[in-house]
């Protein structure tokens, strides 16, 4: 039997699922995905099929209540595949929301995106559901971000590289001989410092060739002069 003729004898053998829970905070009645399994489980097993979920994505934040504590926000798009004993396949993509202040959000989000891959994928009818049509919710516009009190640092624009004024060629950062790294920046004020202009790696250990045969000169025709 393939996939999708083990699907319809399914929902030939399946019957509703009414809301029979209630949500304490709300006071909503919905159907539970233990009562979703007990109904499909011996179902799938009589006609031998099995389902693997595959978390797409998962996005996760905290969220603050109007008491003013913390609740952790999972957001997670799943994809659900239901094989066959032939090998054959056919895949559902859903999504799944949680909140909870502990660990739990995830594991939430994960239970409801099962249970609407089930209820889509089979079909499975109740006396109790709610028509997205049959009510409008109130106007509403996005959310306004917070003013930023300085500009990201992404978007604060990066100083031009400093070229050598021998060569002019940018100035890199170099590996000293004890192998730690020497900034371009820190070799720039270096340069300027001791030979009065910005110098690359190469043009900075000639101007030291040059500094020191300038004050071995020295020191030679101070040596060089008469002793009165």
């Amino acid at each position: 039997m393939n996939i999708y003729e083990a699907i319809t004898s399914i929902m030939n053998e399946g019957y509703a699922i009414s809301k029979a829970k209630k949500n304490a905070q709300q006071g909503f009645m919905y159907r539970g995905i233990d009562d979703v399994m007990n109904t499909f489980q011996p179902l799938m097993a009589k006609y031998k099929i099995f389902v693997v979920p595959e978390v797409l994505e998962h996005t996760r934040e905290e969220r603050t209540t109007g008491k003013g504590s913390t609740l952790l926000y999972s957001l997670l798009r799943v994809k659900y595949t239901f094989f066959a004993e032939d090998g054959t396949f056919v895949s559902a993509v859903v999504i799944g929301e949680g909140m909870d202040s502990g660990d739990k959000a995830s594991n939430k989000a994960m239970a409801v995106a099962m249970k609407y891959a089930m209820f889509q994928t089979f079909c499975i009818p109740t006396e109790e559901m709610a028509d997205p049509d049959g009510e409008t919710p109130p106007p509403s516009a996005p959310k306004s971000a917070a003013p930023k009190s300085e500009p990201e640092p992404d978007l604060i624009p990066a100083p031009p590289p400093t070229v050598c004024e021998e060569c002019g060629i940018i100035i890199k950062s170099i590996k000293k001989k004890d192998g730690n790294m020497w900034p371009a920046s820190d070799m720039v004020r270096y340069s300027k410092k001791r030979y009065g202009k910005a110098l690359c790696a190469v043009h900075m250990q000639k101007a030291e060739e040059k500094l020191k045969a300038e004050e071995a000169a020295k020191v030679a025709e101070m040596n060089a002069r008469p002793q009165t």
